[in-house]
């Protein structure tokens, strides 16, 4: 590469500090290459000159990011290039945009998963968005299950009940109307007959092969060329069972010449003769999803579809199906990609299969990205709805890092989650009090909220049996006990008899502290917590307690957690949450 003009230079270093700002240090080549080019016209005829340039760029500004902190590049852009500020404040600021050509009190959106297991992050997206844009227009949000796919994406009956119990706690809300496509197949073979008899469709006998070869050339398969007559007969044997799976499909009639070959004589509906968990064995023939989902939105009155852009295909396809009826399309929006840097996807079926292979316990599994994981960890809905509204509807691939949905769960329950003690893998220290004119030590539920009040830990003997981690046990010199004294503990070599002194109440110094639990204060418990990939169940003493089971607490060192139940041997249970 030769050298950039200095004012371009300076121009494409702001905008990779900028995106890296924006998002977390993870800047993208392609995020800040479309902003130069959408604000910098007379850079266009140079992209391809410009796009080493770019990535040299963002990869300095992510670097920087990774070694020295956003702050860092907050403050660079304060001195560069301020006015890069001005506009990542005003993003932020604004929120969900409302919908184009939207009468408020007649919007009517849907969110539409496969029940083939719970809902994962991934799909959060879909809930919040859809349901905050239905509330900003005081519109309606339909839950609607595409669950007409016996065979690939095998629907879980228990899935229906957990998604309408997802969708509830993550929006706020229950949906305004559920509707269930497995239950309205009549609907949509009425359609197809229909599309068949005013010559939208025709039945292709072709193997996919075949037809692949046509839509590559883009000449008609012979089965185009069938009379109406024709075509019901056909209809009527593949209802009953004369053709099998595989024989034949029902194709939507556009044109073999258009440019994007996906939309060519695509396929609406297909025999399966499986089994559905839901119908049974009622039907042979069912409807593909593009077929199925434009059938529906129209007669529900759809009047704003809002997805990823992964399918822009699917609005194509169903707007020439619309075209034929003559109905209008709703207005759709799209929102790019987002992965979760710790999660990466979100594939329900890869879980589903990982789970019954035992790698998971479950679908709560703390380590998976489902919403019951993320619930059993306690992470707080709003926070949650923030999260995707803050990332808005834009239709650039992001990748984030957890750490960004963490901070605002943390926001959202630090106020309400109580302190507690949690001593993991507890040493016994027997301390003599014997010096100390102290009845007991206060410490404040929480440290920021003084009308919570405070706990009291009694010390009315002259020694008592304290307990700390077994990783500060090995500490040499005083040692100070977290909001009371400083100590010094004499080790026994068997570890069980070892004895402590109180040396002052003040501190003095830079005492290493330490968090600590008196015994008498002290019930047995465990917290489940991942570590390098793996579950474990850390066991230990949590500070005795009468929240009630899903309380949020903070724990000394160990971060944001809520409280279970009771184990088989009446420990108390824990899920941490996060630091």
């Amino acid at each position: 590469m030769g050298e950039l003009e200095p004012e371009v230079a300076a121009l494409l270093r702001k905008y990779a500090l900028q995106n890296a700002l924006e998002y977390d240090g993870q800047g993208q080549v392609g995020s800040v290459m479309g902003r130069v080019m959408g604000e910098n016209a007379d850079l266009r005829s140079r992209a391809k000159e410009l796009t080493g340039f770019i990535a040299a760029q963002v990869n300095e500004a992510n670097t920087l990011a990774a070694e020295k902190g956003l702050e860092h590049i907050r403050k660079l852009l304060e001195s560069e290039s301020p006015d890069a500020l001005e506009k990542k404040v005003k993003e932020r600021r604004e929120g969900l945009p409302p919908l184009p050509n939207a009468e408020d009190g007649e919007v009517v959106l849907r969110f539409a998963p496969n029940p083939n297991g719970p809902l994962s992050l991934g799909h959060a997206r879909g809930v919040v968005i859809n349901t905050e844009l239905a509330n900003m227009h005081d519109g309606e949000v339909i839950l609607r299950f595409d669950d007409t796919d016996a065979v690939v994406k095998r629907p879980d009956p228990q899935a229906y009940a957990l998604i309408e119990d997802d969708f509830t706690w993550l929006a706020g809300r229950e949906p305004d109307r559920i509707i269930r496509a497995s239950e309205r197949m009549d609907v949509y073979l009425e359609y197809a007959a229909k599309t068949l008899s005013e010559s939208h469709a025709y039945v292709c006998e072709c193997s996919a092969e075949a037809f692949k070869e046509f839509r590559t050339t883009k000449t008609a398969c012979p089965c185009r060329d069938r009379t109406t007559e024709e075509n019901m007969k056909l209809w009527e044997q593949m209802n009953d069972g004369t053709i099998l799976p595989g024989g034949a499909v029902v194709r939507i009639r556009t044109d073999m010449t258009l440019k994007n070959p996906a939309l060519r004589d695509w396929p609406a509906l297909r025999i399966q003769h499986a089994d559905h968990p839901m119908v049974g064995e009622r039907y042979k023939v069912w409807p593909l999803l593009d077929f199925q989902s434009a059938i529906e939105d129209h007669l529900q009155g759809v009047t704003h579809i809002v997805r990823g852009k992964d399918l822009m295909d699917s609005t194509r396809k169903q707007t020439l199906l619309y075209e034929k009826f003559g109905w209008t399309y709703p207005e759709t929006l799209y929102w790019g990609r987002v992965k979760v840097h710790e999660f990466g996807g979100f594939s329900t079926s890869q879980m589903k299969s990982d789970i019954a292979e035992g790698t998971y316990s479950g679908w709560d599994d703390p380590r998976l990205p489902t919403l019951r994981a993320m619930r059993r960890r306690g992470y707080d809905a709003g926070a949650m709805r923030k999260f995707w509204v803050d990332l808005g509807l834009n239709q650039k691939d992001i990748s984030v890092p957890l750490s960004t949905l963490n901070s605002l769960n943390a926001k959202a329950v630090d106020a309400d989650a109580p302190r507690l003690s949690f001593v993991r893998e507890p040493q016994a220290v027997v301390l003599d009090l014997s010096n100390v004119e102290l009845d007991g030590v206060k410490l404040p539920v929480h440290p920021e909220h003084p009308d919570k009040g405070t706990r009291q830990w009694p010390l009315l003997s002259d020694s008592i049996t304290v307990n700390i981690p077994s990783e500060d046990f090995t500490t040499d010199g005083p040692i100070r006990l977290k909001d009371f004294a400083d100590i010094q503990i004499h080790r026994e070599k068997d570890l069980i008899d070892s004895k402590g002194e109180v040396i002052r109440i003040e501190r003095v110094g830079n005492t290493p502290i330490i968090h600590w639990l008196p015994e008498n204060m002290a019930t047995t418990a465990t917290l489940m917590l991942e570590e390098e990939g793996e579950l474990v169940i850390a066991s230990g003493l949590l500070e005795d307690n009468s929240y009630p089971e899903g309380t949020v607490v903070q724990l000394e060192r160990m971060g944001f957690a809520i409280l279970e139940g009771l184990d088989e041997n009446g420990f108390r249970t824990m899920v941490r949450l996060h630091g």
